[in-house]
């Protein structure tokens, strides 16, 4: 069974940074991309970040120039660096993945909050 174990959310005050990170496990699975959504409160989950097998990676708009993706391909682990954190950055943040296990799926996080508040 394929899961998705993320950490790292919680509060932070503007201008500040946070780290998220999320796990893939699951036997004999096949990472094809990684990558984060957000939902905010009264909003849709938007994509923010993500990073396939390559390397190859696609920002949004606002998280370009202050978040940065990057994947650990032996740990099955995406990271989601944040920085100069804003008060609208607060969401909901979820993990997915594609992994082929062996066919090609879409998997979800239970979701970590950040919470960008003075």
């Amino acid at each position: 069974q394929v899961q998705l174990v993320e950490s790292g959310g919680g509060l932070v005050q503007p201008g500040g940074s946070l780290r998220l990170s999320c796990a893939a496990s699951g036997s004999s699975i096949t990472v094809y991309v990684m990558g984060w959504y957000r939902q905010a409160p009264g909003k849709q989950r938007e994509l923010v970040a993500h990073m396939v097998n390559g390397g190859s990676t696609t920002y949004v708009d606002f998280a370009k120039g202050r978040f940065t993706i990057s994947r650990d391909n032996a740990k099955n682990t995406v990271y989601l660096q944040m920085n100069s954190l804003k008060p609208e950055d607060t969401a909901v943040y979820h993990c997915y993945a594609r992994i082929g296990s062996p066919w090609p799926s879409d998997y979800w996080g239970q979701g970590t909050q950040v919470t960008v508040s003075s």
